[in-house]
């Protein structure tokens, strides 16, 4: 395996003052901060302000949002998912106040999916919400004390929770050493790599052809130029100073360095970054003209077999996300790099993302797909669907074309899910929307920034929201069938790793009696 490391970047911990560029990026979220509208929970009234839409609730609608977390001892998601449920439902105040604990109408994964796209309400910190609402309110002291203590109170809770979750993750993990020990002693010739395991498992010479496609510059200036991606991870770095301030930092599969470089920006002591593709020493060349090479360090190689010349880091950020969320098992890596380097109590962002299907009824696109190949020319070609059929569609779906809400088949917290979680299968239902003939299903993914941050951040990869890079994967049934308005759609899928390709995927749909295994590769 090559190993380099550049000696060049390595040195003080000295943090470079902000540019005037920074001074101009700080004034331009300033002004946004200014000019945002923030919708009521309950009506169409807009406010300028979080804590003034929250005083609006509480004195017109009777509703106080704070007290309900209190109430229900809610952590970030599961304010998150009371949100987009009382947005999505467009519940009274009085049903609100006659809950009383027990399974909360809200507990689905389903309302991790945004209500309302770039909700300011959906980026507040639970902690902060009493906070603010008496600031506005002007309330007596004692208020504010008290919501000290419980800002105190969930605070402990939450290390409680983080303790908990690292003791079953060294338990995974031992675990997952002990089966992988066990499958290459028993792997005779011939046979695939294993999961889990398999990424970590390759040979240089298996995986040449991945690390060579981020080797050239187009893929790198793609993702720079989605927006939505790469403006969320700087939006999320800079509005969270405090977070990265004085911490050492790891990016995983850092490319041209610009996570690297916002990392530093924010404030952070050290960065490295590690990559595998040649791009690396492109991204030294601009670490050293961006005279950030006194905090950035970059290593090429691959994370699990470098050495990193720390031995455990306060961060890891890394933009792993592949098509459909889960192609091409950068997660694995990301993970591997938690589980060996991660320092107790350190985080790694994002921290949660979600995995959603809808149905699609687009019969026009399905004609052309598939019914194209029954004559071609005068020529059957039937013998073709099959092909066509069982590779997955990334494409940008038109939003019109939905024919049923989204389901959330799949929640993955970075910080506590095994390898092992990442090939499953779900149950799901789909709440059909229109009459009409279902032809496809679509897939993309949600994700978010938020553990023990102020200043919380998320971006949507579905066909409503802002295109990305991603786009939609979309899985066209063989035999479209009818559908009506109000009718429960159940399904299920199973989302596996090509024991062929470790970083290509296998879904496995079934609808309506229907079954079709897909690839995306």
């Amino acid at each position: 395996m090559a190993e380099y490391i550049d000696r060049e970047v390595a040195g003080d911990d000295e943090v470079p003052e902000l540019s005037d560029s920074d001074d101009e990026l700080w004034q331009s979220m300033e002004e946004e901060s200014e000019n945002m509208s923030v919708l009521c929970l309950f009506c169409d009234r807009s406010f300028r302000t979080v804590p003034e839409s929250l005083q609006h609730c509480r004195s017109d609608h009777g509703v106080d949002i704070p007290e309900l977390v209190k109430r229900h001892s809610l952590d970030d998601y599961g304010y998150i998912k009371m949100i987009n449920y009382i947005r999505t439902v467009k519940c009274t105040g009085q049903s609100l106040a006659v809950l009383s604990g027990g399974i909360l109408p809200w507990d689905s994964d389903v309302y991790m999916m945004p209500a309302l796209p770039d909700d300011p309400l959906l980026q507040t910190d639970v902690e902060e919400l009493a906070g603010d609402v008496a600031q506005v309110l002007g309330s007596a002291p004692s208020l504010q004390t008290a919501a000290l203590l419980h800002r105190a109170q969930q605070a402990e809770e939450r290390a409680q929770r983080a303790e908990d979750a690292l003791t079953r993750a060294m338990d995974d993990m031992h675990k997952l050493r002990l089966l992988a020990q066990g499958l290459v002693l028993s792997s005779g010739p011939g046979q695939g790599p294993s999961t889990p395991g398999a990424i970590a498992e390759l040979r240089e010479e298996e995986d040449e052809a991945y690390f060579s496609s981020y080797g050239h510059y187009s893929i790198h200036e793609e993702m720079l130029k989605d927006k939505v991606r790469t403006e969320t991870y700087r939006d999320f770095m800079y509005s969270n100073p405090d977070v990265f301030k004085d911490k050492v930092v790891l990016d995983v599969g850092c490319g041209t360095a610009v996570l690297s470089m916002f990392a530093a920006r924010s404030g952070a002591r050290k960065v490295i970054g590690v990559d595998q593709s040649e791009i690396i020493y492109q991204a030294m060349d601009i670490v050293r003209s961006n005279q950030l090479e006194n905090t950035i360090t970059l290593i090429r190689g691959r994370i699990e077999e470098v050495d990193l010349p720390v031995d455990k880091v306060d961060i890891i950020i890394s933009e792993w996300m592949g098509y459909f969320l889960l192609f091409e098992s950068m997660l694995d890596s990301v993970l591997y790099a938690r589980d060996r380097y991660l320092a107790d109590g350190g985080s790694v962002y994002p921290d949660c993302c979600s995995i959603s299907l809808a149905a699609v009824g687009d019969t026009e696109k399905h004609r052309d797909r598939i019914a194209f190949w029954d004559n071609v020319y005068g020529f059957k070609m039937e013998c073709m669907k099959n092909s066509v059929l069982s590779e997955a569609v990334v494409e940008v779906l038109k939003p019109e074309t939905l024919i049923s809400e989204p389901a959330v088949i799949q929640t993955l917290d970075c910080n506590d899910v095994t390898i092992s979680e990442l090939e499953f299968t779900a149950e799901f239902t789909l709440k059909i929307t229109a009459s009409t003939h279902c032809t496809a299903v679509v897939g993309y993914f949600d994700v978010f920034f938020g553990r023990g941050c102020g200043s919380k951040m998320m971006f949507s990869t579905g066909p409503h929201c802002t295109k990305t890079h991603w786009k939609q994967t979309v899985f066209l049934l063989e035999k479209p069938f009818p559908v009506q308005t109000g009718e429960d759609l159940p399904g299920q899928i199973s989302i596996r790793k090509n024991k062929k390709d470790p970083r290509a995927l296998l879904v496995t749909l079934t609808l309506d009696d229907q079954r079709q295994t897909y690839s995306i590769q």
